[in-house]
């Protein structure tokens, strides 16, 4: 018989899912909790009844959700009685659910896919925990030097998620948030003739997306709106090139493996990436905005030299990147 896996992880974008079918293919029997999901209508008008809306006039709504979200997850730990149990982020979840698990005695890891300091959690916290484990080596080698179970497993992607594009489009895309540096650098490529396209919320010019960000003002530069992650895998992967810019955090983001897994063509700015991939021939570099362009430009003026890194990339991607080789990777972790 199946070992029991609880998975419980927040909503974004869905990850849990394909995290799940990672472990599936390993035999497990998985069930997902997404202990911040509203996803009926009835969820979302309770929810803003309850705890926006509150907020709003002065109660401590958010409080109140979480008290909400622990009480749910800990009714789902009751009903499927887990053998093992992969907890994601999940800072907003309250003490009992802590003391449920450990008065259960499974086996059970917690999973941070993002850095710390987007966490409620504290060091003192994490070393209660039989085992952490981090997007982050750089976080991860922070940890054990302060006294914590810490395992390296960085992000992936999941192969199942899009079906291959059958067609390119000649445009550099970048799908994410709207930061300074990522302005400036897609602006830059348009003012060098590179054919550019962007993604999300606070690109679009659409009236809804100004209204809904409180910004009117949006820089000129070709874009779309919120799209799905499985439309973001086929929009990176039809792309000319997908660009990978990261921020101030430690790890390398999820598209790090889901443009190249999806015979894309990855520009990233981030050296450590040499640890999973060649560069220069299954992804590429970049540390200027001149250096970027120039990239660009190379790939528009040769398909061939671009179609190489590609298949190079994928080829790597589907050997050693997708969360299949992640879940087995986690499943020698179990303390």
């Amino acid at each position: 018989m199946a070992e029991k896996l609880l998975i419980i992880s927040p909503a974004f974008h869905g990850y849990c899912y394909s995290i799940a079918d990672g472990f599936t293919q390993l035999g497990y029997d998985v069930t997902v909790h997404r202990y911040d999901a509203f996803d009926t209508v009835k969820d979302k008008v309770r929810n803003k009844a309850l705890y926006e809306l509150p907020s709003k006039v002065g109660f401590d709504g958010q409080k109140a959700a979480e008290k909400a979200a622990t009480t749910q997850a800990l009714q789902v730990l009751e009903q499927v009685q887990p053998d093992k149990l992969i907890v994601i982020k999940a800072d907003t979840l309250g003490e009992n659910f802590w003391q449920a698990v450990e008065e259960r005695k499974i086996p059970y890891i917690l999973w941070l896919y993002d850095d710390l300091k987007r966490h409620r959690y504290t060091k003192d916290f994490l070393r209660q925990i039989p085992t952490v484990v981090s997007y982050a080596r750089s976080e991860t080698e922070n940890f054990a030097n302060a006294g914590i179970n810490a395992h390296f497993v960085p992000n992936g992607y999941d192969p199942k998620l899009a079906a291959f594009p059958t067609s390119r489009v000649p445009e550099v895309v970048f799908v994410g948030s709207r930061y300074d540096n990522r302005e400036t650098m897609l602006l830059a490529l348009k003012d060098a003739g590179v054919p550019v396209r962007a993604y999300g919320r606070g690109w679009s010019h659409h009236p809804f997306d100004r209204l809904r960000t409180w910004e009117l003002k949006r820089p000129n530069i070709p874009a779309e709106r919120d799209i799905p992650l499985h439309e973001a895998y086929r929009v990176q992967a039809v792309a000319a090139a997908s660009l990978n810019v990261h921020g101030l955090q430690e790890g390398l983001a999820m598209r790090t493996f889901e443009v190249p897994g999806m015979n894309g063509l990855q520009l990233i700015d981030r050296p450590d990436v040499a640890e999973f991939y060649e560069v220069g021939k299954e992804v590429l570099l970049y540390q200027s905005i001149d250096e970027l362009i120039e990239l660009c430009q190379h790939i528009v003026a040769d398909p061939s030299w671009s179609d190489s890194i590609r298949l190079a990339g994928l080829k790597r991607s589907q050997a050693e990147h997708t969360f299949s080789h992640r879940a087995q990777a986690m499943d020698t972790l179990w303390a």
